[in-house]
């Protein structure tokens, strides 16, 4: 029996093998979770069904379009779930998005459109999911919600730009929601990982030299990988987290705490 036999987990956010979610999922995986899947575009869809093919079992878990941007394919994906489930125990939230021109352009050039995509699908789209999960999560007793932040929320990463506010957006939706739903005993955190050569993190100029400087000063010396990533996430996901919740958890090797 695995840490997580017989829990049912939504996964959303898995663009390549590369995906922090997908290092998530393989986490879960092992531990005996059941799984779903949301992809956003029908490009996507094929990189998430040749990944979830690989995976024991794989004939047994939906795949389910959900484009956060869109309130009728939230409520569809989450009542497919619903049918097919009756219950939730886990969200992995994975989801963000900014246009390249507004990563690419200076900060003080930021558009009021890339704001407001940026802050719409980055930020709120968690409170849209916890919104959607809770009832669910209900039926089962309670559940676990996670999403994926950056250390650019709280200090400046040059060229990280329109998506750093958008990550402290998400932050605060993580406090506020935990407070919200924690009577339903469903918790809410976020991971905040070191950089990763994920899709999202090759959009953001000078990830590689960001990678060298982590290597040279974080405690423990080295860039973390996706492995250890994932199992932070099925930490937060299992009951061996039942006590934490509203909490970024940094998964970055203690980066975090250096300063100059």
């Amino acid at each position: 029996m695995g840490l997580m036999t017989g829990r049912k987990c939504l996964v959303m956010g898995v663009a390549n093998k590369r995906s922090i979610a997908w290092g998530i999922a393989r986490a879960l995986h092992r531990e005996g979770a059941e799984l779903a899947f949301t992809y956003v575009n029908d490009r996507l869809k094929e990189n998430v069904e040749e990944l979830v093919r690989t995976l024991d079992g794989h004939e047994e878990m939906p795949l389910l379009p959900c484009d956060v941007m869109e309130d009728g394919q939230i409520e569809a994906a989450f009542a497919e779930l619903g049918r097919r489930w009756g219950k939730l125990d886990v969200v992995v939230h994975s989801i963000a998005y900014a246009r390249t021109e507004d990563l690419q352009r200076d900060f003080v050039d930021t558009t009021r459109e890339g704001w407001r995509i940026a802050q719409e699908v980055s930020a709120w789209s968690l409170i849209a999911v916890a919104r959607a999960a809770k009832p669910l999560m209900e039926a089962a007793g309670g559940g676990s919600i996670m999403t994926l932040t950056y250390l650019a929320s709280e200090r400046v990463v040059d060229r990280y730009n329109i998506m750093a506010p958008a990550k402290a957006a998400l932050e605060c939706n993580v406090r506020y929601l935990a407070h919200e739903l924690g009577p339903s005993n469903i918790r809410v955190n976020a991971i905040s990982a070191g950089p990763l050569k994920t899709l999202a993190a090759s959009a953001v100029k000078g990830l590689s030299t960001i990678r060298d400087i982590v290597e040279e000063r974080a405690p423990l010396r080295r860039n973390v990988t996706l492995e250890e990533v994932g199992d932070v996430g099925l930490f937060l996901a299992s009951p061996l987290s039942r006590c934490i919740t509203g909490e970024t958890i940094y998964a970055d090797n203690g980066f975090h705490i250096m300063g100059v």
